[in-house]
């Protein structure tokens, strides 16, 4: 017989960390990022979260720290954890994410949402690190298939100088031998001059071959890569980190429900909504989607949860995701975007995979060290 007492509200607390380096100067009149992107996700998936949550007797508490070092942000994450929050969102470089996951306790889960780096899915994994931002190679996984679907296989790869882009145009390369690319020419980005005055007579001349496809660009803060477009020695289109884009999210990303996010997202932020409040969003939600259905907010029963097969979050990319079982990367199709206008969205057809063909963009299990949930 019930007791007429009422159960006691299930309030599930979340610990956001966020820290992103101070990028210097840049060369071009790139628009910097907003110094709230993921925090602003992060909330509207809150708000997601209690809507559902006001049904079933459970309260949603976010704590969030922007930090302004990396050791403000390791700070951050061990206060949290002394108030009893054991679930958590970064947006952090992958040193300092592997730094707070390496003092996490066992029963404590962390979700990545802003590194990209490979190494933290293919050697650098911890069992209780789940990713919602995709990698550097789901990213350019998403490129080489849509450039060998084109059929456009030679390719000029421009890399810049910095550790982001040199991730960024390793993950191309391994993309390039998966999709029969052939890299024609492979030149690293060593001006400093400023383009502003010189593209129109620079780019030409360092972007001279005798044919190619197209132009491939890793400059992932943006130091010369806005100028490429229309400034190359031969009429090519021109992609990558710049021209057109493989991202997580773009506010162009309107389809399966999309506009109702970008319009929620808009009214919250004063913005629009980019990878990293996407990846945040996702983050939140996936520990929503878990605590509706086991009425518990157990970090452990949690991740047990999103490794299953009931686990599915509906994310507005059109189809349900899931997480890789051997490295917590979140499975998720990926927009082609120019700053404009939605291209396509990876993975494509013809692109065969035994077990999911999401698991064509990124390291799939042969080829990752990880083996986190066996």
């Amino acid at each position: 017989m019930s007791s007429g007492v009422p159960a006691e509200p299930l309030d599930t607390k979340i610990g956001y960390i966020q820290w992103v380096p101070d990028q210097g100067p840049v060369l071009s009149n790139v628009i910097p990022e907003p110094e709230d992107a993921g925090l602003r996700g992060a909330e509207l998936a809150m708000d997601d979260n209690s809507t559902t949550g006001r049904f079933l007797g459970q309260t949603y508490t976010l704590q969030s720290t922007v930090a302004n070092s990396a050791d403000a942000a390791m700070a951050a994450f061990a206060t949290m954890r002394k108030t009893g929050i054991e679930l958590f969102v970064v947006n952090a470089p992958a040193q300092t994410l592997k730094a707070i996951t390496d003092k996490a306790g066992q029963n404590t889960l962390i979700f990545n949402a802003g590194a990209r780096d490979d190494a933290l899915r293919t050697r650098q994994c911890h069992t209780n690190l789940l990713h919602t931002m995709p990698s550097y190679s789901m990213l350019t996984d998403a490129l080489g298939q849509w450039l060998s679907q084109r059929r456009w296989k030679e390719v000029f790869l421009i890399t810049g100088p910095t550790g982001a882009d040199k991730g960024w145009a390793d993950a191309f390369r391994r993309s390039a031998k998966r999709f029969g690319l052939e890299i024609v020419e492979d030149k690293p980005w060593t001006f400093d001059a400023d383009l502003r005055r010189t593209a129109s007579r620079e780019l030409p001349l360092f972007t001279r071959a005798d044919d190619y496809d197209a132009v491939v660009v890793a400059d992932v803060r943006g130091d010369f890569g806005e100028y490429v477009p229309f400034n190359t020695w031969l009429p090519r289109p021109v992609a990558g980190t710049q021209g057109m884009m493989p991202v997580a999210w773009h506010r162009v990303v309107e389809s399966w429900g999309a506009a109702q996010l970008q319009n929620r997202f808009r009214e919250l932020a004063g913005r629009d909504m980019n990878s990293e409040d996407y990846a945040a969003w996702a983050a939140v939600r996936s520990i929503g989607t878990a605590v509706t259905d086991l009425d518990s907010a157990n970090p452990t029963e949690i991740r047990n949860f999103l490794f299953s097969d009931n686990f599915q979050l509906a994310a507005f990319k059109g189809r349900k995701l899931t997480y890789r079982d051997w490295n917590g990367q979140l499975r998720q199709p990926i927009p082609l975007v120019h700053p404009r206008g939605l291209v396509a969205r990876a993975p494509f057809e013809g692109f065969l995979h035994p077990y999911s063909q999401m698991d064509t963009l990124g390291f799939d299990k042969p080829e990752s060290e990880c083996r986190i949930n066996n």
